[in-house]
């Protein structure tokens, strides 16, 4: 007779001056006697350990009962209260700006995910298994700051994050390696948020991982809610799509489940963000951290059926454009940091510079001041200097080419790597620095990255850009 686990997850989706997302889901495990290995319940099976399921995480998951979420100060006095019987989330209003605060859920009277929780993990007979993994979730975060106050700012950008930690593969090493470092970066003082740079979810490894490439929450387990599961629960992600997260290169559209997982329509639509966001088709979004960074969102991905290349060059979006990127004022945010998917400018080896990037958003950049970008979809890192804007391209969150780029003069490289990594960077003032870093050292500590110029010789990290 097998044996059945429900693994409980916790999602802090989202943050602001004065409010949080949570939310909250979980996967099922099953095995047919003791001494075999677990193995995930698919999508289409989930009826059968629970009945009437068909999804078990995500914005429009069943709810899993009457659920209550307390937001707590560090006195453990409850700041902060909302319920739900219908959905797995909550917006708990009314916090302090840049205030940190601790958070607990109940679900029918009883404490969701507390304790000691089961990771997928390589095990000492080889390969890899669900076992009870020593850790508990620390179920903490902290508001941002309110849109008037400057304030320093740490984050982490990766993209192209693999095709997940089902199978212990050289694939696999690497996104767990990736996901320690950021596990690690939440620690205090943390960093305080993570842009995705796209391609969330490939086709995985393994029939544990399903043999589509997105869609389905069973695919998100392995390349998405496991590896960084210690991460999800205390830093939002913002995130935006990938060819891979769409038709582009995956068997189907994913856009769906890129809605459901990062529950993007209550945080980006302009029905709950007004003039910041620009969708349908595709997505486009903007945020601000305080008073000097705003980031914003663009989808870059290919606009199948429509008349356009790409979905930013829609003529639907255009207006809101070239309100994310108004001529340079006064009073403006300091930094305003684009993000995509694919990069304006690269040097190989098998992606070149996005032409249509460069026509249509390189100048809207210059315009409005922009000194940083940040992409992903080539499975390297490099840095490129154009037109006094510094291009960073972070495409080896989990894969990884090892062949090098050619094409140096065309994207203005002046540093590259081909290695796993995930980037560090730090607002402060009017300086920004970026650390790629890509490991542990034995002592727990980042490990930068090595990075080379065109010329082969090793350039020093971290790379620092000046507003203004």
């Amino acid at each position: 007779m097998s044996q059945t686990h429900f693994e409980p997850y916790v999602h802090l989706v989202d943050v602001g001056p004065d409010r949080a997302l949570i939310a909250w889901g979980g996967f099922w495990f099953r095995r047919d006697s003791p001494d075999r290995r677990w193995r995930l319940v698919d999508d289409e099976q989930l009826d059968e350990v629970d009945p009437g399921r068909v999804d078990s995480i995500g914005a429009r998951s069943r709810s899993y009962g009457e659920a209550v979420v307390e937001v707590l100060d560090d006195d453990g006095a409850t700041v902060g209260r909302a319920a739900s019987s219908e959905q797995n989330h909550v917006w708990v209003e009314g916090l302090e700006p840049d205030t940190r605060y601790h958070y607990r859920i109940t679900v029918d009277g009883r404490p969701w995910a507390e304790g000691e929780r089961w990771d997928w993990v390589p095990v000492p007979r080889g390969g890899m298994d669900l076992c009870p993994a020593g850790r508990s979730y620390a179920m903490t975060f902290c508001t941002h700051p309110d849109y008037e106050t400057p304030a320093p700012l740490r984050f982490a950008v990766q993209g192209d994050y693999g095709v997940g930690v089902v199978v212990d593969s050289e694939s696999s090493r690497r996104q767990r390696r990736v996901a320690r470092v950021l596990d690690r970066l939440a620690d205090d003082p943390g960093i305080r948020l993570v842009l995705s740079g796209g391609d969330n979810v490939y086709q995985g490894e393994g029939v544990h991982a399903g043999a589509e490439s997105g869609g389905e929450d069973d695919d998100w387990f392995s390349s998405f809610y496991q590896p960084y599961r210690y991460l999800l629960d205390r830093v939002p992600v913002y995130p935006t799509v990938g060819n891979h997260d769409t038709s582009d290169n995956a068997s189907s559209d994913d856009r769906e489940q890129i809605r459901d997982n990062f529950h993007t329509d209550e945080r980006f639509t302009p029905e709950v963000a007004g003039e910041r966001a620009s969708v349908d088709p595709g997505m486009f979004y903007r945020f601000r951290f305080g008073a000097d960074v705003e980031f914003v969102c663009l989808d870059t991905s290919l606009a199948d059926q429509l008349e356009t290349e790409h979905f930013f060059e829609h003529p639907r979006h255009g207006a809101w454009l070239d309100r994310a990127f108004p001529e340079q004022e006064e009073g403006g945010p300091t930094w305003r940091i684009p993000f995509s998917h694919h990069p304006t400018y690269c040097a190989g080896p098998h992606h070149p510079n996005t032409e249509s990037m460069v026509r249509e958003l390189a100048p809207r950049f210059r315009r409005a001041g922009v000194r940083a970008a940040f992409a992903g979809h080539e499975h390297n890192f490099q840095l490129s200097e154009v037109d006094g804007i510094s291009y960073f391209l972070s495409g080896a969150g989990g894969q990884l080419r090892e062949d090098p780029p050619t094409e140096f003069a065309d994207a203005g490289t002046v540093a590259w790597a081909v290695q796993s990594h995930v980037l560090l960077a730090e607002v402060d003032g009017d300086r920004l620095t970026v650390t790629p870093l890509s490991g542990l050292t034995e002592d727990g500590r980042p490990q930068p990255m090595t990075a080379l110029s065109r010329d082969g010789e090793v350039v020093e990290v971290p790379f620092v850009v000046r507003a203004g």
